[in-house]
């Protein structure tokens, strides 16, 4: 087993969905503070986002690049809102973002190698059976291709069951 670096930040995988709220809230629970911490929001660009929907961009006129610059601000003013979010639960967060290339759960792992990230924490979400069949879930693609620990926090449901 590889041996981690205790004094990297907490990385907060941050999309500002309710799952990774949750993630932060049950972070704060479980990790001392103050701490450092980097709340990553990763993007991806239109042709990316049509080709994993199964589309194509190929032969149409689209304005890639202003609405990958539209996608990317997008992405830089949520992971802003979620280094607030942080820093009102105690801890010292930076935000950063980061375009995929390949996947998402990909982006994350090379962000928390390149940080020495102590720990990975992000939310679950369920996105369906089927999409997930097809996709694969970012948290359990973190889960098993990490060699760092990871915080994954399942959604908070409203109503009783």
């Amino acid at each position: 087993m590889t041996e981690q670096s205790p004094g990297g930040p907490v990385l907060f995988c941050f999309d500002g969905s309710e799952g990774s709220l949750s993630a932060l809230r049950a972070a704060g629970q479980l990790i001392e503070r103050p701490s450092e911490a980097v709340v990553l929001t990763v993007w991806e660009t239109i042709e990316t986002q049509l080709a994993l929907a199964g589309g194509f961009a190929a032969g149409f006129p689209i304005e890639g690049a202003a609405l990958d610059a539209e996608e990317e601000a997008s992405a830089r003013s949520v992971a802003e809102k979620g280094a607030l979010r942080a820093t009102e639960h105690g801890y010292k967060a930076v935000p950063m973002v980061k375009q995929s290339v390949d996947s998402v759960a990909k982006a994350i792992l090379e962000v928390a190698d390149e940080l020495s990230a102590r720990v990975i924490v992000c939310g679950q979400r369920g996105r369906g059976t089927l999409r997930t069949a097809l996709l694969g879930s970012v948290s359990h693609t973190l889960a098993a291709h990490t060699r760092r620990p990871v915080l994954i926090a399942p959604e908070a449901h409203t109503g009783s069951h």
